[in-house]
């Protein structure tokens, strides 16, 4: 049981590391202009889905049982569609302070969510650990705030990363049942088959217009990064995780993010390390601690 943990803790762990460098490389495509944000969608989509099915191909046949099928169209819309397209489309219409700031609720939503769905109930442990890596994310964000981007943000660039911390946070909260019935890749191959179909009607019009040629050699090798490891690996780690730990601690995680985007800035000398950031980092982990204490943390 503690190797199963350990195992979910490590695979979650790595998932957000990968993410951290995921949100640098989305807002260098973003600011490139090259791929718009729905066809970039389809092509992480489509892309992960043709990796999952060619696995699937080597290992023993699963079958889906036909009242799980519409589940997993629900899963992949709450757990891909949705939270990719508003933050590949929001990136561009928020601040960096806001965009830190509002992704810090998913932890609080997810807590809420699998109390709703699954009863997990809402420790003292658990809510102060989730109240300690909030005030670390938020140490970090408002002492890291660069000129880079929008200088505000717009009600839609709220409505945007508000519905995308909802989105993934109902998905971790309510799914954790269907997920451990099947093995990562079945489940991960029909989440992948779905999400393009649900994107194909808004982007193929964008699709068919794309210029492949015309891509910045940089901007390819980030759009390869994103398929390969923030989408492929990155979404074969996170139901691996949801496995072997509750909910509220897999999306406690994401408060990775941030300083994982921090260490990268301060190591390419884009940023500078100040007692804040140390505080900051010490802050994430004594709540991720705290919460994976909590005797209903899993």
């Amino acid at each position: 049981m503690r190797r199963d943990k350990l195992a979910g803790h490590l695979a979650v762990a790595a998932t957000y590391t990968i993410f951290g460098l995921n949100l640098i490389f989305c807002k260098d495509i973003a600011n490139a202009e090259a791929v718009p944000p729905i066809v970039l969608f389809t092509l992480r989509a489509a892309g992960a889905s043709a990796l999952f099915w060619l696995i699937s191909l080597f290992l023993p046949g699963e079958r889906i049982a036909r009242g799980d099928m519409g589940l997993i169209v629900l899963a992949s819309f709450t757990g891909l569609f949705v939270p990719q397209m508003t933050f590949l489309s929001a990136i561009t219409m928020a601040t960096p302070l806001d965009t830190g700031i509002l992704g810090t609720l998913g932890p609080i939503f997810t807590m809420f969510f699998a109390f709703f769905f699954l009863k997990e109930p809402i420790t003292f442990k658990k809510a102060g650990g989730v109240a300690l890596s909030f005030a670390g994310v938020l140490l970090l964000v408002l002492n890291s705030v660069h000129a880079a981007g929008p200088a505000s943000t717009t009600p839609m660039g709220f409505a945007l990363l508000l519905l995308n911390s909802l989105s993934f946070a109902l998905y971790l909260g309510a799914f954790r049942p269907l997920i451990s019935r099947y093995s990562v890749v079945t489940f991960m191959k029909w989440m992948f088959l779905f999400s393009p179909l649900m994107a194909l009607p808004f982007s193929l019009k964008g699709l068919l217009a794309l210029d492949f040629g015309a891509i910045p050699p940089k901007v390819g090798w980030e759009i390869g990064y994103l398929i390969f490891f923030a989408t492929f690996v990155a979404y074969f780690l996170i139901p691996f995780g949801q496995k072997r730990i509750r909910p509220t601690l897999v999306s406690l995680y994401t408060y990775l993010q941030p300083v994982i985007a921090a260490i990268i800035s301060v190591w390419i000398g884009m940023d500078t390390l100040s007692w804040q950031k140390i505080l900051s980092a010490f802050l994430i982990v004594a709540g991720v601690i705290l919460v994976s204490r909590s005797r209903a943390a899993g």
